[in-house]
């Protein structure tokens, strides 16, 4: 591609990532649904069952899944610079708003109206259970996947863990092995990937050299920018589930030490609550929070950067890899039994926390059910009903 089509390309990709970064509440699972509704169903970059393996790749990957699937969406539109458009597009707004937080700025998260975020859950609430209804749809077709779909989410109901949801996709993967069979007639639908194996393994050398090579250069080189670094750094690199699962990981690294105090940090995570995108850039308001330099606006750029860099090397690494993978008949074969189990998870994370958190009587109940109709049959935006849901929130509060 052109270097000038590459810019316009990206500069395109960062103009919607930008309002997904600004209306996309609900956590990464609503963030799937999101993008599923503007790339698979309105803009049509890619086929419903390659945003599946997409979904897939990511959740294998650690780190936040639903920043990872828009860098590789940004990857695959526009190259690099699609993909820094995609992540910057969907993560600056909530990074700049937790600095602004951190600085004292935006002043306290209570000032946001409960009704609102109330309202924005339940617009979650109708977004997830889109995702889920079309997922379905396509990937649950006969009884041996609505089986696997429906163990899947039992399963990841009674044991919410991260790894029993890794051992259930590994093992509908065997499932897919054994009962679907991959037809070779039927068409591969490529991920437009455009890294070769080469540079991807050049990728995945990068994010191993820094795993290894930060502590080492943190023991060896006093300071408290390259401490920082790397405690971020391995936040994000080692983090199965993303989102809520790095908040332990970054408490131990943070408060102990007296980077940050345990009161800023609980405030700061109440703040992340209220805002759309992704729920690492709680390390913007890490960052920006530290009683020693660097802070405010550079420190808050530094560990946000540093969080999110292994999802970059990671998901360039491993994307070449994966698409190579997709091609195999019985990579394909197992695909589709991950797919039946992926859409269970989606299914169990439906029911909790995201309707358990949620709707709490038959009012609740009733806002959903019209938002997801209006999603479904009305084709409204979801930007559009999570506006018309804060308000709703906003006005049944009051």
């Amino acid at each position: 591609m052109p270097a000038d089509e590459r810019k316009e390309g990206a500069w395109q990709v960062f103009r919607i990532f930008l309002r997904l970064g600004l209306t996309s509440f609900g956590g990464p699972l609503a963030h799937l649904g999101y993008f599923r509704d503007e790339f698979v169903t309105r803009r049509r970059w890619l086929s419903e069952k390659s945003y599946a393996d997409l979904i897939a790749f990511c959740q294998f990957l650690p780190g936040p899944a639903s920043s990872q699937a828009g860098i590789a969406l940004g990857l695959a539109r526009a190259g690099y610079l699609g993909a820094v458009a995609a992540w910057a597009g969907f993560t600056l707004p909530s990074a700049i708003a937790m600095i602004l937080f951190a600085k004292g700025i935006s002043g306290r998260p209570e000032l946001l109206s409960s009704g609102v975020l109330h309202g924005l859950k339940i617009a979650a609430v109708a977004v997830v259970a889109q995702a889920v209804w079309g997922m379905a749809r396509n990937f649950c077709r006969g009884g041996h996947r609505i089986t696997l779909m429906v163990i899947a989410a039992a399963t990841s109901s009674m044991m919410p863990s991260i790894a029993a949801q890794t051992a259930v996709m590994a093992l509908s993967g065997l499932a897919g092995l054994l009962l679907f069979p991959a037809d070779r007639a039927e068409a591969h639908e490529p991920l437009p990937v455009m890294l070769t194996h080469r540079s991807g393994m050049s990728w995945l050398a990068v994010f191993f050299v820094l795993l290894i090579g930060l502590p080492v250069l943190a023991g060896a080189v006093p300071g408290h920018l390259v401490w920082e670094v790397d405690a971020f750094y391995r936040a994000g690199a080692l983090v199965f589930g993303g989102g809520h699962v790095v908040l332990p990981l970054l408490q131990a690294a943070v408060v102990p030490p007296g980077w940050v105090g345990n009161e800023a940090f609980l405030a700061g995570y109440g703040a992340a609550q209220a805002l759309p995108g992704p729920l690492f850039t709680f390390a913007a308001f890490l960052g920006a929070s530290m009683d020693m330099e660097p802070s405010g606006w550079a420190g808050g750029m530094v560990c946000l950067i540093a969080i999110f860099a292994p999802s970059f090397f990671l998901v360039m690494g491993a994307l070449p890899l994966w698409e190579r993978l997709r091609r195999n008949l019985r990579a394909r074969s197992a695909l589709s039994g991950i797919n039946a189990a992926v859409v269970g998870l989606l299914l169990s994370a439906l029911y909790s926390p995201v309707w358990t958190g949620t709707i709490h009587g038959p009012r609740d109940f009733g806002l959903a059910l019209i938002f997801l109709v209006a999603l479904v049959f009305w084709k409204l935006p979801p930007w559009l009903v999570v506006i018309a849901s804060a308000a709703a929130g906003w006005l049944v509060a009051g």
